[in-house]
């Protein structure tokens, strides 16, 4: 098993900036994947960014140049910086983690980021 916890989030006004972060614990092994999904009530989960090493990111075309994803994997934390936000960014958002051998997948709790029109 694997904890995801999550912390970040809450309330900028469009073109500001926030920070999530996710600290996972228990069972992780490698070769792992950890991502940032997101989701809009009524829709399907989404794919913001992902990283399987420090080298090795990819991000949704809306955010590209915007958002940018980091992981410690000594510590096995994973952050979300997200720079110029839009109203469109409104979401709750979700670590993930997945091992890549097994496919085995874990969600954080959800945060949720509001950018007000």
């Amino acid at each position: 098993q694997v904890q995801l916890v999550e912390s970040g989030g809450g309330l900028v006004q469009p073109g500001g900036s926030l920070r999530l972060s996710c600290a996972a614990s228990g069972s992780i092994f490698s070769p792992n994947v950890m991502a940032w999904y997101r989701q809009a009530p009524g829709k399907e989960r989404e794919l913001v960014a992902s990283s399987r090493g420090s080298d090795r990111t990819n991000y949704a075309d809306s955010v590209k140049g915007r958002f940018t994803i980091s992981r410690d994997s000594a510590k096995n934390t994973v952050s979300l910086q997200m720079n110029s936000l839009k109203t469109e960014d409104t979401d709750v958002y979700y670590c993930n983690y997945r091992f890549q051998l097994s496919n085995d997948v874990y969600w954080g709790q959800g945060n949720q980021v509001t950018v007000p029109s």
